[in-house]
């Protein structure tokens, strides 16, 4: 007889959010607040930040279902062929440095820019780069405490 884990169970609920945004905020924060993520971002150009953007994604979808074998993205939940848990974990990751960010007035402390152009540009960088390590404490606390 052959012993199988058990699996998660398909559906996304609410709490798996919750769990990822406990994630995702706790290991933002002290990127959000460090002047050399906002120099860093005032250096980067656009294809720099967007490819930051798909190596977060890669991160993220790497997290929830090649490191957890438990995980079926088929049998989740999905939009538009994207798994909800997925969606929900890059919202969180991208969102939680962005929160961080304006509750801090992290862009009027670092940005010596006067133009809204240039304030946007770093900005979006600065998440770019805040979220390479926000989407590793949401996926890392959906996978743990998803039992």
């Amino acid at each position: 007889m052959r012993l199988r884990r058990p699996r998660r169970p398909r559906q996304f609920r609410p709490a798996d959010s919750a769990q990822q945004i406990v994630g995702g905020f706790l290991l933002a924060g002290p990127f959000v607040v460090t002047e050399e993520v906002w120099t860093l971002a005032d250096s980067m150009n656009i294809f720099q930040a967007m490819a930051t953007i798909g190596v977060v994604s890669a991160i993220g979808y790497g997290a929830l279902y090649a490191a957890d074998t438990t995980r079926d993205p088929d049998a989740e939940q999905e939009v538009a062929g994207v798994p909800i848990r997925f969606i929900s974990l890059l919202c969180v990751s991208f969102g939680s440095v962005l929160t961080l960010a304006l509750l801090f007035d992290a862009p009027d402390t670092f940005i010596d820019e006067t133009t809204t152009t240039e304030i946007v540009r770093i900005t979006f960088n600065a998440i770019s780069v805040g979220s390479v390590f926000s989407i590793v404490g949401a996926a890392t606390a959906d996978s743990v405490f998803s039992k």
